[in-house]
Parts: C-alpha cells; sequence; structure tokens
C-alpha cells in the first residue's frame, strides 16, 4: 500500500467557512509567533550565547498552551483544535531544520493577503474523513459538497487532512492508501527523450511538439487584464494611505477600504485562473507523454535558479512551470512503473549532431534549425530530444 494526495475543490456553508478562517488565521499567527520567537534566541545563538539555534516546535507548544493561551486577549487561541496548532507550530520548526541544513533562508512571516496557510484538521472520530462520491466529513466541521464528483476514492482511509484557501475557493487535501498492485501489465516499447523550452514548450523525440501555453490568446488577454486590474489596486492603495494620513472621515476611509479588498480580491483570482491554466496544461503534457507507455523517458536537469537570473527572460521562464513539470512527471513515472532518467546540465545535446555525434561548438541560440555536415537538417529542439533518448550518462530518478 502506498500514500497518495488528493486536492479538490469544496463548497463549505458560510458557518464553516467561518470555522476554517478561524483554523487558518491561529495557524498563521501561531507560525509566526514562533518565528518572532526565535529571531532573538537566534541572534544570540549566532553570537555564541546560544547552543542551539532556535526553540523546538515541542517547546513553543508548551509554552502555547500553559502561558500565552491564559493571557488577557489570546484566549481565542484555544478555540482551535490542539493538534491544528501543535501542527502550524512544527511548521514552523521543519523551516527552521532547513535553514541549519544550508537549503533555505531564515524563514519568513506569512501575509494573510498571500493565503499560503492550510488549515490542519486530524482524525478525532471514527466518522472523520469519511469519503463518499459527492462529499466528504471534515472534523469539527462536518459533511462538505465536493465540486468535483468521484475524484477522491470512495470507501477509502483518511487519517488527516488540510483546508486551503486561494482567491475566494476552498480546497481540501487528502492522503489515501492506494493499492499498488493494481498497475497493469504493458509491453515494452521504445524510450522518449524530452526537451523542454521557451519558444516551444516541449519537443518529444517521437516528433510531439506542444506549444507555449503562454503565448496563446486566452492567457495574454488575461496578463493584460491583470495589468490593469494592479495598476487600478495600486491607485486605490495609494489614496487610501493619504486618507489615513491626513485624517480623512471615518465613513470615507471605510469605503476606501472596501474598494480596495474588491480590488485584491480580483487580482487574486486572476493570479489563480492564470495559475490553473499553465498548471493544467503542464499536467496533461505529462498525461499525454505517460499514455504512449515507453519503457524511459530521459529529461535534462535544467538549472532554473540559475535561468531566472536572467531579467529579460525570468518572467517567461517563471511561467513555463518546469519545476512542476518535472516533479509530476516524476510522480506519474513510479505510478505507471517507467523508468526517468537525468541528464547533466552540462550535457551538450543542443550542440550534437542526433545523426553523426559531431558537436556544433559555434551554436547560437538564435539558430532554430540544427545543420550538420553530414547532410542532417533538422529543427534544433527535435536533434536535442533524439540526443536525450541516446543518452549513455545518466542519473535514474525512479
Amino acid at each position: 500500500m502506498k500514500k497518495k494526495a488528493f486536492k479538490t475543490e469544496i463548497r463549505p456553508s458560510d458557518e464553516q467557512k467561518i470555522k476554517i478562517h478561524q483554523v487558518i488565521g491561529v495557524s498563521r499567527f501561531l507560525y509566526n509567533r514562533y518565528i518572532a520567537y526565535n529571531q532573538e534566541h537566534y541572534e544570540r545563538y549566532l553570537e555564541g550565547k546560544e547552543t542551539f539555534g532556535f526553540v523546538s516546535g515541542m517547546d513553543f507548544d508548551k509554552y502555547v498552551n500553559n502561558e500565552l493561551s491564559k493571557q488577557e486577549g489570546f484566549e481565542w487561541i484555544k478555540g482551535v483544535s490542539s493538534k491544528a496548532r501543535k501542527q502550524a507550530i512544527m511548521n514552523g520548526e521543519g523551516a527552521f531544520k532547513q535553514l541549519f541544513k544550508g537549503k533555505a533562508k531564515f524563514p519568513k512571516f506569512k501575509k494573510k493577503r498571500k493565503q499560503d496557510v492550510k488549515a490542519y484538521f486530524p482524525k478525532n472520530n471514527k466518522g472523520d474523513w469519511t469519503i463518499e462520491r459527492h462529499r466528504i466529513k471534515i472534523p469539527t466541521i462536518g459533511w462538505v459538497r465536493l465540486k468535483e464528483f468521484g475524484y477522491i476514492p470512495e470507501g477509502e482511509k483518511a487519517s488527516s487532512g488540510t483546508i486551503s484557501q486561494k482567491a475566494g475557493r476552498y480546497y481540501v487535501s487528502v492522503l489515501i492508501e492506494v493499492d499498488e498492485n493494481k498497475k497493469k501489465k504493458r509491453k515494452p516499447k521504445e524510450g522518449i527523450g524530452i526537451d523542454l523550452g521557451l519558444k516551444t514548450f516541449a519537443v518529444f523525440s517521437n516528433g510531439q511538439t506542444y506549444k507555449n501555453i503562454n503565448k496563446t490568446k486566452e492567457v495574454r488577454r488575461l496578463e493584460k487584464k491583470l495589468k490593469r486590474e494592479q495598476r487600478s489596486l495600486s491607485r486605490k492603495q495609494e489614496v487610501y494611505k493619504h486618507l489615513k494620513t491626513k485624517g480623512g472621515e471615518p465613513a470615507t476611509n471605510e469605503y476606501k477600504r472596501k474598494n480596495v479588498q474588491k480590488n485584491v480580491l480580483r487580482v487574486q483570482k486572476l493570479y489563480q485562473r492564470l495559475a490553473n491554466i499553465r498548471k493544467e496544461y503542464v499536467r496533461s503534457v505529462v498525461d499525454r507523454c505517460v499514455k504512449t507507455k515507453p519503457t524511459y523517458i530521459t529529461i535534462e536537469d535544467l538549472n532554473v535558479r540559475g535561468m531566472m537570473k536572467n531579467r529579460h527572460l525570468s518572467k517567461a521562464i517563471a511561467g513555463q512551470n518546469f519545476y512542476a513539470f518535472s516533479s509530476w512527471l516524476k510522480a506519474k513515472c513510479v505510478e505507471n512503473d517507467i523508468e526517468l532518467r537525468r541528464v547533466d546540465r552540462f550535457y551538450p545535446s543542443s550542440k550534437l549532431c542526433s545523426s553523426c555525434g559531431a558537436k556544433k561548438k559555434d551554436l547560437k541560440l538564435k539558430d532554430r534549425v540544427y545543420t550538420c555536415e553530414c547532410g542532417n537538417t533538422m529543427d534544433r529542439d527535435k536533434n536535442a530530444a533524439l540526443n536525450l533518448l541516446k543518452a549513455k550518462e545518466y542519473a535514474i530518478l525512479t
């Protein structure tokens, strides 16, 4: 048995939304409080006055239960499940562990506008997290209707789950035990080499080409609309700040504040809409690749962080979701028993001739057609995909 995460949109009632916001608010507060609590501790650690760089999540949880929640003005913390509070603190501890492993910088505070906090709901009773075709039973909240019927396997076991909010929508994520023995046997077939790029999103060695979704009419229309809404929001915020500074009338301030909130929601919805379009396109490309049932798939190790330093191309690179593509491809390869290979980032897939193996050192980025002295002439990306397919040195990811 293997655990697999399922995330889908839910439609909670107004009363359920209040409870969800309460858990999210307390979780955000405790996470930020834990980060602030450890700031001075970390500074003393750098000065050599402390043995450890941060206070453990368990110790801070005891402080919250025994001291902070009993102080005047903080009684509302107890209105949320102790397990949900502890999970928020342990998430902060995980961020500090990443810091001391050298994998991340000092943890940042969670902001309400970014909506990046998840509400944790543990299983308290036997009937919690019961899954049906059209609804799911969430602890302390009750039955909540699912927007997508049948996506989460009905009748399976789920020990816990989280609820998140994004641009006025609510999502539930649960871990389900999936039987790996249900995999279908497949006939061995040839592998696939995949070359990722900016002009076209992906070119497969078998000839399939997938366009750049960011160049489509719909995405450009949404980006133009987002730009107008951001400009409008910026102007409203400046006017609101000016009113607060000058001590404007309360009624006027309240009116301006509500208009700012409405504009913020419009911006969030546009961001979410664009993110959904891009992610769904990447998923569709991965699904089409896996459905061909290859023996292996070869990709290149792209230095996305280094590529993002180019300020002329950073926006275009971020919109391609290369990291999401490799992550979903890896998960699908594990699920379908496909070997995923990754060649070194310095492998000259674009400069090698896929026919004779000669290396063209003077190949420039503007050269979209690869021409070799042996007579081989083909699209640059198709040639790179064929070279990835034939690569002899690689690391196996799955």
